[in-house]
Parts: C-alpha cells; structure tokens; sequence
C-alpha cells in the first residue's frame, strides 16, 4: 500500500502531472501563431514584414496635400484651403506636381453652381493647372516622367497633385515657365477658336469685344493684331480705360453700361464685321443689331448671370429673357450668323479633344514665334484664392490672374476682437454706475468691497442701478 501512495504522490525533486501537460498547450499554440504571422506577411508584402522582436511594423498612413475645396456652392467662404489625400493614377491618366493654376470666371461660376452639372460638393476647385508628370498611368503613350506639361481638367486642378486624363494634358514648349503657361493655355486657346475657327478673321475687318480687359479679351486683342487692318472695338468697365490706353492695343475703348452701340455708328455707320460676347442678356440683343449683313455674333460665356457673390436664380432668369428669339428665316434674310463656343463642354461632352489640342500647338507656336505674350494682372498663394476670385468678380483684373503653389499666403490682418471691445464699453458703463451709487453707499465700503468674486457686488450693483433708474 506504501508504493502504491508514493507512485501516485508527488516525487521530491516536484515533478507534477499538471506542469507537464502545460508546455505541450503552449507548444500546440505557437504554430498557430506563426501561420497568422506567415499570413499577415504575405497580405501585406515585403514591406511590412514583422520585426525582429516580433513587433509587426505599423502601417504606413496614406499622404496628403493641400487643396482648395468647395464646402459646398455660394459664396467665398465656402473656399477652404485643406488637406486632401493624394490622388491615385486611373488608366488612361497621368499624375502632375503642379506649379502654376490660372483662375478663369468659369471657376467662379462652379463656385456658386452656376454651370451645368456641377459636381457633388465638396469638391476640389480648378480647371487649369501646369507642372511636371511624376506618374503615368496605364495606357499611356505619349507622356513620360519628368515632362513639363499643361492641363485642362474639369475641377480638381487646385492642388499640389492632380491626376488628369491624357487627352487634357498638353507638352509645354522649351522656355515656356509654369506661369506663363497657366495664363496663356485656356484664354489664348478660347481667343484662338473665337477668332480663328469660328468668325474667320481676315484682313481689313472689325470687331467689337466684350470684357476687353479680362483675360480671354487680352487674349483676342494680341491675337487679332497679328492680322492686318483690324479694328477692334473694346468694351471695359471705365476704371480700366487709362491703363488699356497705354497698352495702345485697342482701336476704341467704350465703356460698358454706356450706350456704346451709338458710340460704334459714329466711328463705323454700317456696324461691325464680328461680336465677342461673354456677357449674354440685353447684350445679345445690342451685339446682333451691330452686325453688318454676313457678320457673325459669337456667344462665349454668360458672365452676367453672375452678379452677387451667389447664385441668383432671378439674375439667370433675367438674363436668358432679355434674348431676343432669332429664327432662321431671319438669319437667311439678313445674311447674318450666330455662334457659340464652351470649351469645358468641347473637351468633356463633345469629346473634341484632337481639335483643342490643334488649336492648343497653334497657340504654343505664336508664342514661340514672339507674337503672343501673356498678359497677367497677378499672381497669388494657393490660400489666398478667395480674395483673387473677389478681384475679378469685381472686374478688376487686366489680363490673367494665376496662382502660384510656392507662394506663402498673405498674412492676415490682426483685428481686435469684438468681445475685447463690448468689455471695455460695458466696463466703463459699470464705473459710471458705481460712481452715481456711490452718492447712497458709504465710501469706506466701496474701497473694501472686492470685485466679482461670489457675485454679492453684482447683485448690488444692479440693485443699485435699478433704484436709479426706477428714479
């Protein structure tokens, strides 16, 4: 019975049963360990390989990069610079380190909804844009890393990165800058269609120009004067005459919301060969009375329908009604014609993108030529856009404003705050208060009474300034 009690007990040197079923446990564990950390391995790659300590390596978190985001539409203070992702390479594509952006009035447009199938907000702003190719995407032939490029996006071009269909991408000429290329690219190649595709400019004609201070109307002045014996007619906003005068590009500079229509028949009786309207409303009606028998009235843009800082429904309404309804009939009987031109439409719904790009390569050799040279008003932080876009909402601008992605905003203004203020105001009103208690109350008091610690001198107070004025 003895050996039978010391079989069964424990031995001296402590050799148990149950500590020995232990490591077998954690034996069978460790190879289901190892095959999770064999899998994570091969979901993750090379790169994120456990550490040495057995410590997995943390996942990298995705960049981002500065943008300007529209919250949603109407007016400037739904423009916020942010940080956005990156964005990631599509087929078809091409990723661009941007270091220019040119601001156009359609930009503004988008801002207050007023174009047609406007994306969801919030979005990123911008429709031009010029930089260098840091990723080509798949399908991609006629672009590399490396190449200095334009691009015409439809929105997203406000940012650090922006990925753009190859079609929209155009290869900037050797000497051509980043800024010059976002000031020249849209409004000389919109100038260039105008003048050239659309109303067949020739020698000895004469033309009347809405806007002729902005940056498509500088745009059409350079362009039309490299053909002889063009008169142009230039309608601006007065505060823009004396500097287009030194300019010496324009023939005639009337002033718009005058009767500039009188001022053209005393120079040319018969009226004009071509009109260049981006305004629309009760301008279409003036420009087509202008119209000489085979004249052409092209339309370009709707400007007017911008009138406050957002988008009114009366102004667009009012806009389009002030246009005359003209049947064919009577462009047959008056030999007269009219046109019109969106270029976002061309490139993103007609898909016309081989002729923009002709007429873009015709631009880019004018300027290689010497003959065009962009005229830019200003250049601006990428932060600071909203003040840009007010310059031009309130026509300010003579020629192209750019935005430049280097550029430091400007510092803001240090303006007292209105609390600070009210305080002061309501600190002064308690002093005089006290000093006409001061006629009821003791003196002594007054010295000894603390300030607003427990509210018992408040209560006093306007006790006290109750009983005056119930007096």
């Amino acid at each position: 019975m003895a050996e039978d009690k010391n079989e069964t007990s424990p031995s001296a040197e402590g050799e148990k049963p149950p500590q020995e079923a232990a490591p077998s446990k954690q034996e069978k564990e460790e190879p289901k360990e190892n095959k999770e950390e064999e899998k994570k391995v091969e979901e993750n790659g090379d790169g994120d390989k456990p550490k040495e300590n057995g410590e997995e390596k943390p996942t990298p978190e995705p960049k981002d990069m500065r943008a300007i985001v529209l919250n949603g539409f109407g007016g400037l203070k739904s423009v916020k610079a942010l940080r956005k992702p990156e964005p990631t390479l599509s087929e078809g594509e091409v990723l661009i380190r941007v270091k220019a952006c040119g601001l156009n009035f359609q930009d503004l447009m988008a801002r207050q909804g007023a174009i047609d199938s406007p994306p969801k907000t919030p979005f990123i702003m911008g429709s031009e844009c010029a930089g260098d190719i840091e990723q080509v995407g798949e399908g991609v032939e006629n672009f590399k890393v490396g190449d200095r490029v334009v691009a015409l996006p439809d929105h997203k071009a406000w940012a650090e990165l922006v990925a753009v269909p190859a079609t929209s991408v155009f290869a900037l000429p050797a000497g051509m800058s980043y800024l010059d290329a976002a000031a020249i690219t849209m409004n000389y190649t919109v100038a260039y269609i105008l003048l050239f595709e659309l109303a067949n400019l020739t020698p000895g004609k004469n033309l009347l120009l809405h806007s002729a201070g902005g940056g498509v109307g500088q745009a059409v002045v350079q362009l039309a004067k490299t053909v002889k014996d063009v008169t142009i007619f230039g309608v601006c906003s007065k505060s823009k005459h004396e500097a287009l005068k030194a300019t010496g590009t324009i023939d005639h500079i009337l002033e718009r919301g005058a009767d500039y229509s009188n001022e053209v028949r005393k120079i040319s009786p018969e009226g004009v060969d071509i009109v260049l309207d981006c305004l629309c409303g009760e301008e279409c009606n003036k420009g087509y009375a202008l119209l000489k028998p085979m004249g052409k009235y092209i339309l370009y843009g709707s400007s007017n329908v911008v009138t406050g800082e957002t988008k009114s429904f009366f102004s667009a309404a009012r806009s389009w009604w002030q246009v005359d309804k003209v049947s064919p009939i009577k462009l047959f009987d008056e030999n007269k014609t009219l046109s019109g031109l969106n270029l976002r439409h061309l490139m993103y719904q007609h898909g016309s993108h081989a002729f923009v790009r002709r007429a873009v390569e015709r631009v880019f050799a004018l300027w290689n030529e010497g003959k065009i040279k962009p005229v830019v008003d200003s250049t601006w932080a990428l932060e600071d856009v909203p003040e840009a876009m007010q310059k031009m909402h309130d026509r300010k601008n003579i020629g192209k404003i750019v935005l430049d992605p280097s550029l430091e905003p400007k510092p803001k203004p240090a303006t007292p705050a209105k609390g600070k203020t009210k305080d002061k105001k309501a600190a002064s009103q308690e002093s005089q208060e006290k000093k006409a208690s001061s006629v009821e109350s003791e003196e002594g008091e007054k010295k000894k009474e603390p300030e607003l610690t427990n509210g018992t001198s408040e209560d006093k107070s306007d006790s006290d300034s109750k009983e005056k004025e119930s007096s």
